[in-house]
């Protein structure tokens, strides 16, 4: 249990390379930017008007879905900037991404899925490396 907290928090994952912090400085600077300004700001100040007709694919009703929706693009967007609880936060960001492309533009055309498909690489790959050590995790759990 203890090395599965540890994994989470991020300690031990970390490269060397100056390279690959700044990578994944890029990485999680441009996807949580842009999910969180991008998609999620503009649901999230606008969540009154879309409540109601929202979709709801997971049968929870719709001023949930989106409220979810809105906890995962907008704050945990901001999270994975930050480098903040990068890899718990981009386990709502993948949740999302599957469901807008697997129910929610599982019928349309790939065009459609493709947005989804190019978040959902990165946020699979930060999951996998960690946030680096250009991050907030890096600062408070990855010295030692």
């Amino acid at each position: 249990m203890k090395s599965l907290i540890n994994w989470v928090l991020g300690k031990g994952s970390y490269s060397n390379s100056a390279g690959v912090a700044v990578g994944l400085l890029v990485i999680r600077l441009a996807t949580g930017l842009i999910m969180s300004l991008g998609h999620g700001y503009g649901k999230l100040i606008g969540y009154s008007d879309r409540m109601h007709q929202f979709p709801d694919p997971l049968g929870v009703s719709s001023p949930v879905s989106l409220a979810l929706t809105v906890f995962a693009e907008f704050f945990c967007g901001l999270a994975l900037a930050a480098g903040f609880l990068t890899r718990a936060a981009v386990i709502p960001l993948i949740i999302t991404m599957l469901v807008a492309v697997l129910i929610i533009h599982i019928n349309d055309p790939f065009k459609k899925q493709e947005l989804g498909l190019l978040y959902l690489a990165p946020y699979l790959a930060i999951l996998l490396m960690g946030p680096g050590k250009l991050s907030l995790d890096y600062l408070f759990f990855g010295k030692k």
